[in-house]
């Protein structure tokens, strides 16, 4: 439980110090302007949150079935 916190809180922190880095008044980017305009900003960020999604099981479910696997060899 303690590895899932550590992962929890370095992409909560991680994630933070990339939103206060990718401020910036001054610019205009027209490549999101577009995107946001067509509506294919939400498919893009659909698409990454269900890869991150996607890799977080597959990380639960390895640390599982390693944690099965220590349990059986110490007994």
């Amino acid at each position: 439980m303690k590895l899932y916190k550590k992962i929890f809180s370095f992409l909560f922190f991680f994630s933070v110090s990339i939103a206060v880095l990718g401020q910036d008044g001054n610019k205009t980017v027209n490549m999101e302007d577009t995107m946001r305009s067509n509506g294919r900003i939400y498919v893009v960020v659909a698409v990454m949150l269900t890869i991150l999604i996607g890799l977080l099981l597959y990380m639960m479910r390895v640390d599982r079935k390693i944690s099965k696997l220590e349990k059986e060899t110490k007994q």
